[in-house]
């Protein structure tokens, strides 16, 4: 058999390798270890002693004897027990010889966070596709090249130079760019977060096999992606539409989309843009959820984590008239379906002890600026009893008689009787309103500090 027939053959074969010893590994060998301040050497080795009481830990480096009081070994090979996941941070020149060390050691998995690869020209090119071929060769699954590394929170690993471990959470970050991911990782508050992959240059782990692993993980239930180009669109639209059938929606973001931005695109991942037309059609075809902005994706994937889908029919409800009246006019923008309030809804909102009798009568419902934690609650219990109210958006404006915290805490008490439908909260002015929200979403029930990025969120829910 030709050389090149065997590559083929490893090449499909590596299209079904398990990438457990990546991202659940019981030994790891950080090759490039260092204690030397502020250098990435020394952040991966701090967060990788996060999880160190669930695995193994090595460090390889030739010039220093130990780092933070743990021996260090001078090769991989030398180490002699079994390392399941090598993450390597030294100079590109290096990387070949460490790919060829960790082949000789049979690593279960490789992470190069090393950049100076295919995005840097020919000569990077040419080195990439010589460690891609020696790993292929050798059945080891690889990610990377120049790429920020893994983190599987639920199993307390940090295999890379994020700014510390997110909250746990059920939302997966697949991102081709590692500045963005660590925005991600550092500023998605209380999303919670399952895994956050940094796959760089895609030279041997493509993102169809990241998204295949985040299908299986039990872990994950939203996928959330930063692309700049996708290889294999026709896999991709393949596996994206099986996920998104299956239960768990993607949420993209596009980078490049303008031909201006191409050659900064080829510059950061060595990837070509491609049309944006395209990809758009694409998203739109196998339902994938497209963010606009970075603020948008955590703002969607927090709406996605946290409340069930639903048909596209809501009803606003607020203390501030304007509030509502801007609502509405923005759901009409996005597209959101405001329900007519039947005359059953209108009369047990009228009839609550606790209602003005000045209240809109409409939707949005709006329950006037003096409004009590009682009041919000007998209207959010009455709008969620109407059958054709799928969802609710809840605005509170503050004033001086507002009980926000009270607010909140009926608004949780009345969702917990409609579990399977969806509220998503406006408490705006954080002065008075700081710990209900807290509140609000330590109930999962998510809070937007603007109403046109709360209800593009709102939009995500719907069921197509």
């Amino acid at each position: 058999m030709r050389k090149g027939q065997w590559r083929l053959i490893l090449s499909l074969l590596n299209k079904m390798r398990n990438l457990d010893k990546i991202f659940n590994p019981k030994s790891v060998a950080i090759v490039g270890a260092t204690s030397r301040e502020k250098s990435v050497g020394l952040g991966l080795v701090k967060n990788i002693l996060l999880g160190q009481d669930q695995r193994k830990i090595f460090f390889v480096n030739p010039n220093q004897p130990e780092i933070l009081g743990i021996k260090t070994f001078a090769k991989i090979t030398d180490i002699n027990l079994e390392v399941d996941l090598a993450v390597v941070a030294v100079p590109a020149k290096i990387v070949p010889e460490i790919i060829n060390d960790c082949c000789t050691k049979k690593v279960g998995g490789i992470i190069v966070i090393s950049a100076g690869f295919g995005e840097t020209g020919k000569e990077g090119s040419d080195a990439q596709v010589g460690i891609v071929e020696k790993v292929r060769d050798a059945g080891i699954p690889m990610i990377g090249p120049n790429c920020l590394g893994v983190v599987n929170v639920k199993e307390s690993l940090n295999a890379s130079f994020a700014p510390g471990m997110p909250k746990e959470g059920n939302v997966s970050f697949i991102s081709q760019s590692g500045a963005v991911l660590d925005v991600i990782i550092d500023g998605a508050e209380n999303l919670g977060i399952s895994s956050a992959i940094s796959f760089g240059n895609e030279a041997d782990v493509t993102l169809v096999d990241l998204l295949e692993w985040a299908e299986k993980d039990e872990d994950t239930k939203v996928i959330s992606l930063y692309v700049e180009a996708i290889k294999d669109g026709r896999e991709f639209m393949k596996v994206a539409k099986r996920i998104i059938s299956g239960g768990k929606p993607i949420v993209a973001i596009k980078a490049g989309k303008f031909e201006s931005a191409s050659n900064a695109v080829k510059s950061h991942t060595g990837s070509m843009a491609g049309d944006y037309q395209i990809y758009k059609a694409t998203f739109k075809q196998v339902g994938v959820v497209e963010a606009e902005s970075i603020e948008d994706l955590i703002d969607i994937s927090r709406a996605l984590s946290w409340q069930p889908r639903c048909k596209n029919s809501f009803a606003i409800i607020t203390n501030g008239g304007g509030y509502g009246v801007m609502a509405s006019d923005c759901c009409k923008n996005l597209g959101v379906n405001l329900a007519k309030l039947s005359k059953e809804t209108v009369d047990r909102i009228s009839n609550s002890q606790f209602m003005s009798s000045v209240w809109s009568k409409g939707n949005p419902i709006d329950v006037v600026g003096d409004a009590s934690p009682e009041r919000y609650g007998s209207a959010t219990e009455a709008a969620l009893s109407q059958k054709n109210i799928a969802g609710l958006m809840i605005i509170q404006t503050p004033q001086i008689m507002t009980d926000s915290l009270g607010n909140a805490m009926a608004i949780v008490e009345a969702k917990k009787q409609f579990p399977e439908k969806p509220i998503v909260c406006f408490f705006l002015g954080r002065g008075m309103s700081g710990k209900a929200i807290e509140f609000l979403e330590e109930h999962k029930i998510p809070n937007y500090p603007g109403l046109k990025n709360g209800i593009i969120a709102v939009k995500s829910l719907i069921k197509q």
